[in-house]
């Protein structure tokens, strides 16, 4: 399996191209992609590479982690996949631009629903899923056991979480989420996030100060 992260917008969002080496069949997670330019950095490295775009996937809704949502949708038609409680946050796309001095922002709905039976594939890599609320209602991981990776979105970061005072947060749920859902993969186990560096699920738990 490889991996490109992207960070995109003011708000620094990392996105990820994750693609399967032998089939190049690709999905896109949280595309933050939010002017021309960035779209064109995105689009160029998928026809650079020959990916085929098989997945739009949302860890979770809010207006940094769904900027590029019309623009992978329109141009690669990969199902789109987001959650479903958090379906509202992608109706109130334009209402949570406002918020932030941006205009006319939209979103498609999804396809289907991310759910914790739901397995994905890439070629001969499998995804699977976990519901870790709290910082959105409806926030999900997406996890690759082979790889022993796991895109956090905005429920885990290094040394930190996710803020809980947006449309539908809540902070106790989002410390259980990540001690009873995240806190159980093994410790070796590299996680990505919506924002900042790469860590692992053990160092999260010997340092991250919201969690110790």
């Amino acid at each position: 399996m490889q991996i490109e992260n992207f960070v995109f917008s003011p708000f620094s969002v990392n996105t990820f191209v994750i693609w399967e080496e032998e089939s190049l069949e690709c999905a896109i997670v949280d595309p933050g992609c939010s002017n021309d330019g960035e779209k064109l950095e995105l689009e160029s490295f998928i026809i650079a590479k020959n990916l085929e775009v098989k997945y739009l996937l949302n860890t979770h809704c809010h207006i940094d982690h769904i900027f590029g949502n019309d623009f992978v949708k329109n141009n690669f038609h990969p199902k789109f996949f987001a959650p479903e409680k958090d379906v509202f946050l992608l109706k109130m796309a334009g209402e949570q631009g406002n918020v932030f001095g941006i205009k006319n922002l939209t979103s498609p709905e999804p396809d289907e629903f991310l759910s914790e039976t739901l397995k994905l594939n890439l070629g001969k890599i499998e995804m699977q899923f976990i519901f870790t609320p709290g910082h959105t209602p409806g926030e999900f991981c997406i996890y690759i056991a082979s790889e022993k990776i796991c895109f956090t979105g905005d429920a885990l970061f290094k040394d930190s979480i996710g803020r809980t005072d947006l449309w539908g947060g809540n902070f106790d749920t989002l410390i259980g989420s990540i001690r009873n859902k995240l806190f159980l993969l093994p410790d070796e186990v590299k996680i990505f996030p919506g924002h900042g560096e790469p860590s692992t699920i053990g160092d999260e738990k010997k340092y991250n100060p919201f969690l110790n």
